[in-house]
């Protein structure tokens, strides 16, 4: 499985028809054709789904490697988009047959190592074929004949195009098919399984003010807002895991199973104590196991003024690593604002499922970049050329950049992210791919 929605790059000489192809890949009329050759300039990104896969597609300008001026430019961010692909589509005019720069577009090719897809375009007819076949002479495999005007062999070029992509996420993954799972977390005794107890109306599970008293998760179908939810009740987890003893250990692991099987989970919180680090610890594993959260600050009814003072001076100073992260203050004995949850959960699960377009991220990144550059080191400045979003739950973003970008830069990225995109309930996780050095010869 691949770590990100595989990207294929569209690569040819000017005027072979590359956009009207990328049109029919798509399946939707928007890279610009025109009659005229260089109408492409920039890379240009959409995406495309065949056989219910889906990829990322680089339409790229016109490629001449003895280009000078901005055909010079046009043809470097052809060579990028080479850089950053998975697979390369190399369209050659059936027509017009193999040309110099053709030629030397294969010597670029074969050194970048990357899995191509010949496509042998203008293929109307069954003359046309007899010409599409003069392209095993480029020394790549067999040219597939296909038409971008009329579709003709198309279907086969999307076949091959998915053999040499990497597997992709699936493009329909329904998180709505049964009841969202919800995982009640928090260290002992702060009143987890009361609030269970007041979201089913009834004692499901053993509530006493001995801390520990819940052992093994448990799965309780709930009716909230109108919705059936499946809340998990976990065991409180330990100051360390490797600190428990016999089943207090097994009860540990447990509760970071029921973790990562929910999709959000639901931080309880005593607010009449102050933050401790196991509280801290709990926020940090369920972020890592990239699940949604939601802070939930029980036993208000116990906070005074004071305590209120200084519980906000410990948000600010504890919690600045989830300000994402909604709040909400209850009374799970009585049920006081316990209401109030499902309007929280609903907010994570929508940033926890947030997809954002690759023409919308790509547009972002480069105002961003214009706005604020990454700072010079050792007079180098590395850019970002380009970004997908490998997934969802949780948003997961991938950048293909020049050089390795700064940690501050890359929470300069994410804070941008989530101002611009919202992402609220959500752990971001953002990683590089920095462009590989090629090796002298």
């Amino acid at each position: 499985m691949s770590e990100h929605q595989p990207v294929l790059a569209v690569i040819g000489r000017p005027n072979v028809g590359k956009s009207t192809l990328v049109n029919r890949i798509i399946g939707r009329r928007e890279a610009v054709v025109e009659d005229v050759p260089g109408v492409t300039r920039d890379r240009v990104s959409y995406e495309a789904v065949w056989n219910g896969r889906t990829f990322t597609v680089v339409d790229t300008g016109g490629w001449d490697p003895n280009a000078k001026g901005m055909a010079e430019r046009i043809a470097a961010q052809a060579e990028i988009a080479i850089q950053i692909a998975d697979a390369v589509l190399f369209v050659v005019d059936a027509t017009v047959g193999i040309t110099d720069v053709d030629e030397k577009v294969v010597r670029i090719l074969r050194a970048a190592n990357k899995p191509v897809v010949l496509a042998a375009n203008k293929v109307d007819d069954q003359r046309g074929e007899a010409q599409a076949a003069t392209l095993w002479n480029l020394g790549l495999g067999e040219p597939i004949p296909v038409s971008a005007l009329h579709g003709r062999g198309s279907g086969d070029m999307l076949d091959s195009i998915l053999e040499a992509l990497p597997d992709a996420p699936p493009e329909d993954w329904e998180p709505e098919l049964g009841p969202r799972r919800v995982a009640i977390v928090g260290k002992p005794n702060v009143g987890k399984s009361s609030l269970l107890n007041r979201l089913a109306g009834e004692e499901r599970v053993v509530v006493d003010d001995a801390s520990g008293t819940t052992v093994d998760p448990v799965d309780e179908i709930v009716e909230l807002g109108g919705r059936i939810w499946t809340f998990i009740d976990t065991a409180g987890i330990r100051r360390r895991v490797r600190d428990a003893s016999g089943h207090e250990y097994y009860a540990s692991l447990r509760t970071s199973s029921a973790i990562e099987r929910a999709e959000v989970g639901v931080l309880i919180i005593d607010a009449s104590v102050p933050l401790t680090e196991q509280d801290l610890r709990i926020v940090s594993s369920v972020s890592e196991t990239g699940r949604a959260l939601v802070i939930a600050f029980n036993k208000w009814d116990l906070v005074d003024e004071e305590r209120r003072y200084y519980l906000d001076r410990e948000i600010e100073r504890e919690l600045v690593q989830v300000q994402w992260a909604p709040r909400i203050n209850i009374t799970a004995r009585t049920g006081w604002h316990v209401d109030r949850l499902v309007k929280a959960l609903d907010a994570s699960l929508e940033g926890w499922e947030t997809r954002v377009p690759t023409g919308a991220l790509n547009a972002f990144l480069g105002r961003l970049v214009a706005e604020h550059p990454h700072p010079v080191r050792g007079g180098k400045q590395p850019k970002i050329m380009f970004g997908t979003q490998a997934s969802t739950a949780p948003p997961t973003f991938v950048l293909f950049t020049s050089g390795k970008l700064e940690a501050s830069y890359m929470r300069y990225i994410e804070r941008r992210l989530r101002e611009t995109f919202g992402f609220v309930g959500s752990p971001i996780h953002l990683t590089q791919r920095p462009r590989e050095k090629r090796k002298r010869r």
